[in-house]
């Protein structure tokens, strides 16, 4: 009798004692899913949560002044090898890239390592992409989180250029332009209809126009994002350089 009245002691015992601590455990755990400000773990793990390839809400296509890439480069260093889109062809606006957003943020290097990306792929873009590295670079950050193969992402970049024309006044460029960034929207609108003035985005990196930026829906119909016009370039006027020799029209249209 002793012996069975100390053994149901010891497992009430046990069964407290395993709810305590259990509830120990979940408080912590509860506390640890809440870090305070700062702490790496949480922002890591919402990024992962949102690197998902194919789970993204929109496109952005990223158009490149290439005059004014090259003529930064040349700024920030003179030992280093030219990029090739710096070399003796002139070109204009490039792709700069193709990039899935949410509504708020983006995916980012989806696959780690990325698949691999075959060579006649990548030499099938130089002629909108004039760079290997830039195109290698764009498919592991941002084409692995579209869900698509290498082939079908570049193809869809293809389509996504294609699919906006770039202003006359801005085929073909001589000498150094001073605009100003509304001006260079507004062009924008006027070349293609159905482009909302909330669908882009003028860039500059102070003193130069750098870039135009352009929302667009999985379909690559032009849509509405605001929160990427309010990041237009602020500055009053900024300075386009020219392209590179003479015979300039044909590799911008």
């Amino acid at each position: 009798m002793f012996r069975q009245i100390a053994r149901q002691s010891i497992l009430r015992f046990l069964i407290i004692w395993g709810v305590a601590c259990g509830g120990a455990i979940f408080v912590s755990g509860a506390l640890s899913a809440a870090p305070e400000a700062g702490q790496a773990a949480a922002p890591a793990a919402a990024s992962t949560a949102q690197n998902q390839p194919g789970k993204f809400d929109f496109y952005l296509l990223a158009l490149s002044w290439s005059p004014s890439f090259c003529e930064a480069s040349r700024e920030r260093t003179t030992n280093r090898r030219s990029d090739p889109q710096c070399e003796s062809r002139p070109y204009a606006f490039v792709v700069h890239g193709l990039w899935p957003q949410h509504q708020r943020g983006f995916p980012a290097n989806c696959q780690v390592p990325a698949p691999r990306l075959a060579r006649a792929i990548v030499d099938s873009m130089l002629e909108l992409m004039p760079s290997p590295r830039l195109v290698f670079h764009e498919w592991d950050r941002h084409g692995t989180c579209t869900g698509l193969s290498g082939e079908q992402y570049f193809n869809t970049v293809r389509k996504a250029r294609a699919s906006v024309k770039i202003p006359v006044e801005y085929q073909s460029i001589g000498e150094p332009l001073t605009v100003k960034p509304a001006e260079v929207a507004a062009a924008f609108t006027r070349a293609n209809p159905g482009l909302p003035g909330d669908a882009l985005s003028v860039t500059c990196d102070g003193k130069r126009l750098t870039g135009v930026r352009i929302c667009m829906n999985k379909d690559l119909s032009f849509r509405d994002c605001a929160d990427l016009a309010r990041q237009s370039c602020r500055a009053d006027t900024v300075v386009m350089p020219p392209l590179r020799g003479s015979k300039a029209a044909a590799s911008s249209l």
